[in-house]
């Protein structure tokens, strides 16, 4: 099967043909860092590092980018005497970071950050100016704008009319020639940092927000690049005029627009602003990191996800199903190892789903059928059976990213721990039935399944799962 992506421009799924097979290029806008993550954050980069690994395991080589905004209107309004706006960026990058790795977020090719790129920046405003399509505001103010009028495709991304949508609130209003303009560059503020400005041919100032994603993206990965990815709150006005910008300037840029569906809380987008957010590091402190994995990528990446206690608790059980599976195998197969024959023997089912649009959902139930199809092997007392299943649930389970991750897993101190007192608990059932003794069989097996555990009774001895 072709991979298919959703894409937001094209408003259809369209086969993917990279524009060369041997080196996907990818740009993926990252934070804004005037706060820590909320969890809707790690969901954005959970998703595009679902599709880079499979895009790893179906071409080799990717070319990922993810940019830090460290300059912003934001980032300045949360400085304070006592930290600086750079201290309070680099300090909030450092939690991004360690939300991203907390879920086993594999880190970019390259991450640049805003402040690093401002000459790329100018060279790209300078050129549209000599297109006809910015101009410097006429009152000295040094603030630079788009002419969306003078680009006929504006709003080809979201598919709307330049008279049905609202002005751009990212800069004074009175120097624009349409109130749809928007900032390319911002003219320095007497109430702003002085370290906040950078030297321009229109003056002293700082960049616009959506020029800095276009001059990144050029600067590490061309003219012309494979997907360019983000949240579906970013479509409009910030992909919508980054690819304005950047194809009025004369580059391709990108071939295909993916988005992220949103974490919502009661139906409504998580948001700082609405104050309805749940900080990453909360949530990682609460439950164990493949969990939050598994609860984050169980969703279709398009689709918005409402998380709620039962949200960890179905990651949990499901989790808890693989890792006892393994562990069985393990039991039944003396010596095996891990490493099996690693992702090349992921079943054609799971490689049909991932390819239909990253289709994690269905690529999970055909890991847990194939988790059921290997426990029923073991029952069977097929070994063979149950070594290829668990081969094909070992690679499923390393390309979708549960086996990178600190904790979890059946080597757990806590799963070491809860076998131990189970094990002693079948022993004693053992005993109870080896002595006829019936009642006391009977009820510790009833303390075991209120517990939430099953037992099963096979040829090859007693073994134990978690219900669910």
């Amino acid at each position: 099967m072709t991979l298919r992506l959703y894409d937001t421009r094209a408003a259809v799924l369209r086969d993917f043909v990279p524009l060369d097979p041997e080196n996907i290029t990818m740009y993926v806008c990252g934070p804004t860092v005037q706060s820590g993550p909320h969890i809707g954050h790690v969901r954005a980069a959970l998703s595009f590092d679902l599709l880079r690994r499979w895009l790893a395991h179906r071409y080799g080589r990717v070319t990922f980018v993810r940019n830090v905004t460290d300059i912003d209107d934001k980032v300045l309004a949360n400085a304070t005497d006592a930290e600086p706006w750079w201290a309070l960026a680099y300090r909030m990058e450092q939690e991004f970071t360690a939300a991203y790795a907390g879920v086993g977020i594999l880190p970019p090719t390259y991450e640049p950050r805003a402040t690093a790129s401002v000459p790329q920046m100018q060279e790209l405003i300078a050129g549209l100016i000599t297109r006809g399509h910015a101009y410097p505001a006429p009152d000295d103010s040094g603030d630079v704008y788009f002419d969306v009028r003078s680009w006929a495709e504006y709003g080809s991304l979201t598919h709307q009319s330049i008279d049905a949508m609202e002005p751009a609130e990212d800069a004074d209003p009175r120097g624009k020639r349409n109130p749809q303009d928007f900032a390319l560059w911002k003219g320095a503020k007497p109430e702003e940092p002085a370290d906040a400005t950078w030297a321009s041919p229109w003056g002293a100032g700082r960049p616009g927000w959506h020029i800095e994603c276009s001059a990144m993206a050029k600067r590490y990965l061309g003219a012309e690049f494979d997907i360019h990815g983000g949240g579906l709150d970013l479509r409009f006005p910030h992909h919508e005029n980054e690819l304005a910008q950047s194809t009025a300037a004369g580059d391709g840029f990108a071939r295909y627009w993916v988005h992220n569906g949103l974490v919502t809380v009661a139906g409504q987008k998580m948001s700082k602003s609405l104050g309805n957010f749940t900080l990453a590091a909360d949530v990682l402190s609460a439950h164990d990191p493949r969990v939050v994995r598994y609860a984050l990528a169980a969703a279709h990446y398009r689709s918005s996800l409402d998380l709620s206690e039962s949200s960890w608790a179905e990651a949990e059980a499901a989790l808890a199903r693989i890792d006892i599976f393994a562990a069985r195998v393990r039991r039944a197969v003396p010596g095996m190892t891990d490493d099996a024959e690693g992702d090349a023997a992921v079943p054609d089912a799971f490689a049909d789903a991932m390819d239909d649009d990253l289709g994690v959902p269905q690529a999970l139930a055909v890991l847990h059928d194939t988790v059921r199809r290997g426990n029923s092997a073991l029952d069977a007392g097929s070994k063979e059976e149950a070594w290829t299943a668990f081969v094909q649930v070992d690679a499923m389970v390393r390309l979708l990213g549960f086996d990178e991750l600190p904790s979890g897993g059946a080597d757990l101190a806590e799963h070491r721990t809860l076998d131990a007192l189970v094990q002693t608990m079948i022993t004693q059932r053992a005993q109870a039935r080896a002595d006829k003794d019936w009642a006391a069989a009977d009820r510790i097996r009833d303390a075991i399944a209120a517990a939430g555990i099953t037992l099963e009774d096979t040829p090859a001895g007693t073994h134990w799962s978690i219900d669910g």
